[in-house]
């Protein structure tokens, strides 16, 4: 039987026409278990009531033969995905059949008893299974147009990972220290050396682990538990019963401007050991390709990076962590890194590299990524204001509007009353007070005895809430349009 995926389009083979295009060609073997009973969807797993999924990041120190069956293990996940991969391009630019999860399930059982692949079976199938979940779960993203197709996995590119489910691993809690205890694999004779930097929730069973290797070389895992988060106490304003609000204006000049003035350093952490990078660099140049002296060389460079990764990631953490606990609403301005970043062309590309650079150094999207999931947890209110909404050229004392400045200008002085600004703080000030008002719209336009959200978007906000929002905007406080 064929189907028409769309005007045209090719069409896409389905019944039994399919299924002996996947026995007879691609070598799908058909489903064996319980043939004579009716497929049923399976059901996934419900969480408990209020409790929320939580990730625990520790390293461990693997034997050394731990560590070579780790990297086999990483080497086959890789494998599997690639096998996948190719498999459903195959079915569907030449058969136009469409392949899921449960046919490549069933072609890695072939794959593991062939005579050239055996050495899959060295590897338990729980991780290679989960290889290919990830893929469908790829191409999924991919019908969704929400990602880009598939692409293979290579090594020394592509982050070394394995993921476990319960079926996977033994957890065995130590009754003396609870929260840490004993993680063994798959495969494995002996437990995983995990060093317990903090505990995991007491009582609390790992849902699943992924074990890790960055490119210098040190192995994590990460427990997947589900955990009660309790949210912190409401913060509000002394003089009333506001909210208390910060205004976030990110930048390059400072990292963070908050909107009562304070400012957060860049750290600039990308300038600050380029001396030791670009060495490091032409040192790796200078060496043989293949030889131990050039991996070593490699590692260094991987070392230092991974170095920058994690101070940057601590510094973010506590900027994060501090905002959340001392304010109720935070207000950012909508940013699109990834138009930010794109690859300079024609004259200026230079500077624009350099711009790119300092923006990745910055981090944007870590810091906006940690305030959502954090505000979620903890019962705060992320607004994200409009992209094109002036706060810059807004005068925060009078809310006349000035002419456009170059990024060069740093400070400015209002026509209209004569305050004197600082363009960052000023900027952080205007996207308070729009906040503010965005959050007091969407409080009052939800029903009684419901919670506001914990993220405000103002393009995603409903569309009575948008329209006051927009005509707001344009007007201003005074009335005027800019």
């Amino acid at each position: 039987m064929v189907e028409p995926t769309g005007k045209g389009e090719a069409v896409r083979v389905t019944g039994a026409e399919a299924g002996r295009v996947k026995r007879e060609v691609l070598g799908v073997p058909d489903r064996a278990k319980h043939r004579r009973k009716a497929a049923v969807p399976v059901r996934r797993r419900a969480p408990e009531a209020d409790t929320r999924q939580r990730v625990y990041r520790y390293r461990c120190y693997p034997t050394p033969t731990q560590t070579a069956q780790l990297t086999q293990t990483f080497g086959a996940c890789r494998w599997a995905y690639n096998e996948g991969l190719a498999l459903r391009d195959r079915a569907w630019r030449e058969h136009r059949v469409s392949l899921g999860f449960a046919e490549s399930c069933r072609a890695l059982t072939g794959w593991r008893n062939a005579e050239g692949t055996r050495w899959l079976q060295e590897v338990s199938s729980v991780v290679l299974q989960q290889a290919l979940r990830h893929l469908d779960a790829a191409f999924g993203r991919f019908f969704q147009g929400t990602a880009r197709h598939p692409r293979r996995r290579k090594k020394g590119r592509s982050r070394d990972a394995a993921t476990y489910v319960r079926t996977g691993f033994r957890w065995t809690e130590d009754p003396e220290r609870p929260g840490t205890g004993l993680i063994a694999l798959a495969k494995q004779a002996g437990p995983l050396r995990v060093r317990w930097s903090r505990p995991l929730p007491a009582g609390a069973r790992p849902v699943k682990l992924t074990v890790s290797r960055d490119r210098a070389g040190r192995f994590f895992v990460s427990v997947l538990v589900e955990e009660r988060i309790e949210p912190l106490p409401p913060v509000f304003l002394p003089t009333g019963g506001a909210p208390k609000a910060v205004g976030l204006d990110l930048g390059l000049a400072a990292l963070v401007t908050l909107d009562d003035g304070e400012k957060v350093e860049h750290p600039r952490l990308l300038k600050k050991y380029g001396a030791k990078l670009a060495a490091r660099q032409r040192s790796l140049h200078r060496k043989k390709k293949g030889s131990n002296n050039r991996n070593k060389a490699r590692q260094e460079i991987a070392r230092l990076y991974a170095l920058i990764g994690d101070a940057r990631r601590d510094a973010l953490d506590r900027l994060t962590t501090r905002l959340v606990r001392e304010n109720q609403v935070l207000v950012v301005e909508d940013l699109s890194v990834a138009s930010l970043v794109r690859s300079p062309r024609g004259e200026g590309r230079r500077r624009k590299a350099g711009l790119n650079r300092a923006i990745l150094d910055a981090s944007w999207g870590e810091l906006l990524r940690q305030l959502r999931y954090k505000c979620a947890w903890y019962g705060r209110t992320l607004v994200v204001v409009d992209r094109f909404f002036p706060s810059t050229r807004r005068c925060s004392a009078c809310g006349a509007y000035s002419p456009k400045m170059d990024l060069a200008v740093r400070g400015w002085s209002c026509g209209a009353c004569g305050a004197v600004h600082d363009r960052d703080v000023n900027a952080a000030r205007n996207l308070r007070d729009e906040g503010l008002r965005l959050y007091g719209l969407v409080a009052s336009a939800l029903p009684a005895g419901r919670a506001v959200p914990s993220m405000i978007r103002a393009s995603e906000t409903p569309d009575c809430v948008r329209v006051r929002v927009r005509e707001d905007v344009r007007a201003g406080p005074t009335g005027r349009r800019p």
